[in-house]
């Protein structure tokens, strides 16, 4: 199985060096995105703001950047 990378990027920069084995992009994008959502709940949660520029960025087992999860990507916002 591949092995993928999950940095944060957000307030301070949080690399990922231990990484996930995951069969596929597909499964990569969707093990980011909800890890996204949590976050992003836990800070609703924990500090009642949403701060939609962090990301996460997915490497490959070469460290080349295969993709980006936007936090503001990961929520849909209803008023």
């Amino acid at each position: 199985m591949p092995l993928f990378y999950f940095h944060l990027i957000n307030d301070m920069d949080v690399p990922d060096y231990e990484g996930e084995d995951l069969p596929d992009m597909a499964a990569a994008a969707a093990f980011a995105l909800r890890q996204a959502r949590a976050m992003i709940a836990a800070m609703a949660l924990d500090e009642g703001r949403l701060v939609l520029h962090h990301r996460i960025d997915i490497e490959d087992e070469q460290h080349s950047l295969v993709g980006t999860i936007a936090f503001r990507d990961a929520v849909t916002i209803e008023e």
